[in-house]
């Protein structure tokens, strides 16, 4: 069976939010997008939902948490190496994103990461799965 993922975050402006993203160079899946949500596709089975904050609520009885004040998730995003993962970490800055944590690098594997406009933290990552240690 093939399996999608499908992350639902909770946003404050639906535009915003969109062009934020589309600024570091993904897409949504219009079949799946209007001004309640918007289906972000990250990869070929893996999206975000981008669900306004009265949307979402509707999927809940508990209160949406504030991930500027509170870490909520963590969603980490594999790139094909280490430039990548710096140049989408500049375009997500250049678009209004934080950076919480300065660039890790394990030798085996490169991280950096930023919290979105809603404050949502991306991890954004490159490893060498060859070179990594037998168990971590």
């Amino acid at each position: 069976m093939l399996r999608q993922i499908f992350v639902n975050l909770p946003i404050k402006d639906m535009a915003r939010s969109q062009a934020f993203f589309k600024a570091l160079g993904l897409t949504f899946n219009q079949q799946f997008t209007n001004e309640q949500g918007a289906c972000l596709q990250i990869a070929d089975n893996i999206y975000a939902m981008l669900l306004v904050e009265p949307f979402f609520q509707g999927f809940t009885k508990l209160p949406i948490s504030d991930a500027k004040k509170a870490t909520e998730v963590l969603i980490a995003l594999s790139c094909d190496s280490r430039a990548e993962v710096d140049d989408m970490v500049a375009k997500a800055v250049a678009a209004g994103a934080t950076t919480p944590n300065a660039p890790m690098d394990h030798g085996f594997m490169y991280q950096h990461g930023f919290a979105d406009l809603d404050g949502h933290q991306w991890e954004v990552f490159w490893m060498d799965e060859a070179a990594a240690p037998a168990q971590m």
